[in-house]
C-alpha cells in the first residue's frame, strides 16, 4: 500500500521558517520524481517544486529564492525548506510522487502551513 505522510506543517510569522517533510512507502523511492503542491482556501492546487529522480529541480517564480526542496533516497523522504514566508504562502501542502515513466502519481494527505501578517 503507498502512503506519503507529510509533517513539518504550523503557524508562524511573516518572515519566518518551516520545513516540511514526506516519508513515502510501498513505491520504489528512486523511479518516482517528488514534489510539493499547495492549495489555499478557494484556489486551485498549485505547484510549489518538484525533484526529479537525478535531483533536478523545479521552483514555481512566487516561490523560487525562498523554498528548497530535496530529497533522501536512503530514507525515502522529501523535504520542503521554506524561508522568508509571506502570508500568501498560507495553505495546505501536499506531497506528491510522479511515476517516472508513466500516468500514476500518488498524494499524501497534506499539512497546513499558516503564516501570519
Amino acid at each position: 500500500q503507498v502512503q506519503l505522510v507529510e509533517s513539518g506543517g504550523g503557524l508562524v510569522q511573516a518572515g519566518g521558517s518551516l520545513r516540511l517533510s514526506c516519508a513515502a512507502s510501498g513505491i520504489r523511492f528512486g523511479i518516482y520524481n517528488m514534489g510539493w503542491y499547495r492549495q489555499a482556501p478557494g484556489k486551485q492546487r498549485e505547484l510549489v517544486a518538484t525533484i526529479t529522480s537525478k535531483d533536478s529541480t523545479n521552483y514555481s517564480d512566487s516561490v523560487k529564492g525562498r523554498f528548497t526542496i530535496s530529497r533522501d533516497s536512503a530514507k525515502n523522504t522529501v523535504s520542503l525548506q521554506m524561508n522568508s514566508l509571506k502570508p500568501e504562502d498560507t495553505a495546505v501542502y501536499y506531497c506528491n510522487a510522479k511515476y517516472t515513466w508513466g500516468p500514476i502519481d500518488y498524494w499524501g494527505q497534506g499539512t497546513q502551513v499558516t503564516v501570519s501578517s
